[in-house]
């Protein structure tokens, strides 16, 4: 059987930071190098794990952005990259000697969120240059499916609402693909 090329997938964004200057920096960044927002989160606490307080500090908060423009589910492994330098920059620009924003990219399709990471993992699948696919969540026709690795903040009913919202909104896109 003949492979078929893969369906456009939505763009998503989760940004992890303390401080509003460096939340926009980073957003204005993104948008940027990949056009208009159709959507974005609000800010919640990030508060269900300590692995990023060493690096950057307390009070951390998560929001995610959702892009207008569909993308190849190939890129993500050169996204993931470019946001990795694109840290680096912005904590430079801020004169900080550690990094102040994590920008972790993903795409959604009709049946599951995944997420870029440079972390292996047995549920991780290796994409190319160092760069893995973790699949965090599953899609129901209206609900959200966990798995046994998905992340803890993952649970949260916000960010549940938030992914439904942009599932919404992508498969309109696709009908009028």
């Amino acid at each position: 059987m003949k492979p078929t090329p893969f369906s456009p997938v939505k763009l998503i964004f989760g940004i992890i930071a303390s401080d509003n200057k460096v939340f926009k920096r980073g957003e204005n960044s993104l948008k940027k190098l990949f056009g208009p927002l159709d959507t974005e989160s609000r800010k919640w606490p990030f508060t269900f794990t300590d692995y990023y307080q060493k690096e950057m500090g307390k009070d951390l908060f998560r929001k995610f952005l959702s892009f207008e423009k569909l993308i190849k589910p190939e890129c993500l492994a050169d996204i993931k990259l470019t946001s990795n330098d694109m840290e680096g920059k912005i904590s430079h620009e801020f004169q900080s000697k550690s990094r102040i924003i994590n920008l972790d990219p993903g795409y959604l399709t009709t049946a599951a969120l995944f997420m870029a990471t440079t972390k292996n993992f047995a549920s991780r699948v290796p994409l190319q240059k160092g760069i893995y696919a973790h699949l965090e969540l599953m899609f129901g026709k209206n609900e959200v499916r966990f798995l046994d690795w998905t992340y803890p903040d993952f649970h949260n009913t916000g960010y549940q609402e938030f992914f439904l919202k942009i599932r919404a909104i992508y498969l309109e896109q696709l009908c009028c693909f």
